[in-house]
């Protein structure tokens, strides 16, 4: 059981009988004794994918959602189709891009790491790891002379993702990224 002040970004709950992600957390407190606090939270349902604005006091509980979680590889993506094979069973499964919404945008062919949620004999939903290592495709050239601030420029990656980066990243470079916010991190050491 989860309480409304453990709800947090990326938990897993069952809400209305259905697994839900934890997409959106914003708490207040409309008095000073924090008495009557409102955490609104935005919820994923991960079956439909349809996503809910709810608002909850804080003496609401939550329970556990009912999935396994299974280490698998994404094997290749052929017409917006994913194909990913369980590491421990090598059972193989397929999910649509559109199923995979934010997912997508980070997927490369043979990309290890990734969580796969089982509830009964369906796959649900998938889970990347914190940071993934993409090269980039294109960014434009620095502007020589322009040094005395630190300025961005958006670079296009392999998985067609667009982040903006530093001015001195070239093209053929791997780069390290966020998975849960799209963020440029850095440089991936070889």
């Amino acid at each position: 059981m989860y309480a409304t002040n453990e709800l947090k970004k990326g938990l897993i709950i069952d809400f209305e009988g259905a697994p839900h992600v934890v997409e959106r957390v914003q708490i207040s407190a409309p008095t000073a004794r924090g008495a009557s606090t409102i955490t609104r939270v935005r919820l994923r349902n991960l079956k439909t994918k349809q996503k809910v604005d709810k608002s909850f006091r804080g003496s609401e509980t939550f329970g556990e959602a009912d999935f396994e979680r299974h280490p698998c590889q994404l094997l290749y993506e052929q017409q917006g189709t994913y194909h990913f094979m369980d590491t421990e069973s090598y059972e193989q499964f397929s999910l649509e891009k559109a199923d995979l919404e934010w997912e997508a945008k980070f997927l490369k062919d043979e990309m290890e790491g990734i969580t796969a949620f089982k509830s009964g004999d369906e796959i649900f939903a998938i889970e990347l790891p914190n940071t993934v290592s993409l090269e980039v495709q294109d960014t434009p050239p620095a502007i020589k002379g322009a040094t005395a601030a630190a300025r961005t420029k958006p670079a296009t990656l392999e998985t067609g993702l667009v982040v903006q980066v530093p001015e001195h990243i070239r093209p053929g470079e791997k780069l390290n990224v966020d998975t849960r916010t799209g963020d440029f991190l850095g440089r991936t050491q070889s």
